[in-house]
Parts: C-alpha cells; structure tokens; sequence
C-alpha cells in the first residue's frame, strides 16, 4: 500500500502523476482545502509536501498523529515548524541544490534588467522614442556586487559576478573561506557595494534585515535584487528610499505581501518585479520534485535521506 501523502502546493499534472507513482495523495494546494483534508484525512496522513513559504504549523502536524515526514519542494522552510517536527519525532527534509542555478540565473536577469533599465526602455522603444532622448544606463560589468546570505545560491550568484568582470563581497553569519570580501554587518556591505543581492534565508532572524539605514548605505547609484524572501527587505522603507532617490533602482521576485503585488512599490519604472519564480523553470521543478520522491521513498524505505534537515 502507498503511503498517504497530502499536497499542499501547486504540482503541474505531469507532477502530479510522478508523485502519484509512489503515494497515494491528497491534492490541498488553497487554504480551504488544506483546512478541509486536514480535519478529515489528517489521521491517515502520513508525509507532507509543502514549501517554504506555504509552511507547515504545530496546530497541523499535531492533528497528523502518523505524520512520519514533511518536506519542503525547494531550499526555504521558514515557515514549517521543523522544531515541533523534531520533537514528534518527524522527519524533515528539503530541496537543496535542486533549483540554485535557476534561481542564481533569475538573480542576474533581474540586476540586469534593473541596472540597464530594460523595463522601461521597452515602454520607450514601442512608443516611438529613440535613443537620442533616453539617458544612458550605466554598465553592470566591472562593478562591485555585494551578496547578503553566501550559502550555495549566493556563491553561484558570486560566480556569475565574476562572468561579469565584478568584484564580489558578502555578509553572512560567519567568514567563509572563499576568494571574496568578507564584511561584519549589512550596513557595511551595502556601503562598499554598487549592487546588493539578497540571498539570506527568510523567518524571524533576517526580517527587515535590508531596513532604511542599509538602503541609504547603498546609496543613489545602487541597485538592490532580492531572490531570498520578501521578509527580508522593509517594502516601505524602499519605496521610501526610491522615492526620495536614496537607490537608483530594484529588481524583486520575492516581497512581503506575496501573492499580492507589492503595491507600494508598482509605480516606479526603476523597479523590475517578477511573481515569485526565481526557482521555477522546467529542468529546476523536475529536479526538485524528483528530490521529493527520493527523499521521502528513502524514508519510507528505512534509508538515508539525501538533504535532511
């Protein structure tokens, strides 16, 4: 017999029929079905798939009492309580290393549609206007690009820098042993850079880390990219810092009021926003929903799992 697994995040059909192969599952991907299968299949339940930012609560794991794993599709899991996961003894895993180079790609297209202002040059160029009466955005090669958070996703965010012929510096909650700039606080950071990108997890401990005082350090030539977790950034005090010309510009995949646009911020043509898909493409999703399986087989199977947490 399959074990019973509940769902609580969109999978494509093709993905859905993979998962499909190896459990038995409850597809509960909006709030009113989560609640609805939870009061009356969470007995029988016996593995999740969330994410992290779908999360997973004490309150839900409690009412799953042969909950044996929770997994999360995709490196984050702020928002699953792996404390009270551990204390029942559940195990937990994520996606790690699944989907990085995706979202380290997205990074990139972001800082360079930001930096070159290629949002609003296409609004220019479908209305009729040339070059001549545009102004010239500056370069991104042979610049300075600072990167909040260097876990595998910063790094290979940092070798792309280096494509470009930048000089790369980081903060994070230790020095690592890398050939880049190491700096003891954000505010730092942000000073010494042209381009800050943001690559920490989210939760309680990074909210708000980028605050009014980081983004006036980056200053009115700098731009900002976060791929990490709206969390992270203080929406208000960007568009503050916009508005007023303290940064030149932003490039956003991930802000606080998810799955809402940020509202704050929808009128400026200096910011590029994408809808939270930094991680998802074709070969990335695969990879990550792949990983699920494997982990939560491996499991099942009395065997190790590959990215426990």
């Amino acid at each position: 017999m399959k074990p019973k697994l509940l769902v609580l995040i969109y999978l494509s059909d093709p993905h859905q029929a993979l998962v499909g192969s190896h459990f038995d599952f409850i597809y509960a991907p909006n709030a009113e079905l989560r609640a609805k299968h939870i009061a009356a299949d969470g007995a029988a339940v016996r593995a999740v798939l969330t994410n992290g930012t779908t999360g997973l609560t004490a309150a839900e794991i409690d009412a799953m009492p042969a909950l044996e794993v929770a997994c999360a599709l995709g490196v984050g899991f702020e928002n699953i309580d792996v404390a009270h996961c551990k204390r029942r003894g559940i195990a937990v895993a994520n996606g790690a290393g699944t989907n990085d180079d995706c979202v380290a790609d997205h990074a990139m297209a972001l800082l360079l549609a930001a930096v070159r202002n290629v949002r609003w040059l296409d609004q220019q160029c479908r209305a009729g206007v040339w070059r001549d009466a545009v102004p010239m955005p500056p370069n991104v090669s042979h610049r300075r690009l600072g990167i909040i958070g260097l876990g595998d996703i910063g790094r290979k965010v940092a070798r792309r820098g280096l494509g470009f012929e930048m000089e790369v510096g980081y903060h994070g909650r230790s020095k690592k042993d890398v050939p880049y700039t190491y700096f003891a606080d954000v505010k730092s950071l942000a000073t010494w850079a042209d381009f800050l990108v943001v690559a920490t997890p989210g939760g309680a401990a990074t909210r708000h880390l980028v605050n009014a005082e980081v983004l006036t350090a980056l200053g009115p030539r700098g731009f900002l990219v976060n791929i990490a977790r709206g969390s992270v950034v203080d929406t208000a005090a960007l568009a503050d810092a916009l508005r007023e010309g303290r940064v030149a510009g932003a490039g956003l995949d991930v802000y606080e009021s998810e799955p809402k646009p940020p509202a704050a911020l929808m009128d400026f043509d200096n910011v590029v926003l994408t809808p939270h898909l930094g991680g998802w493409s074709p070969e990335a999703m695969q990879a990550s929903v792949q990983r699920f399986v494997d982990n939560a087989t491996r499991h099942f199977a009395g065997e190790p799992m590959i990215s426990p947490l």
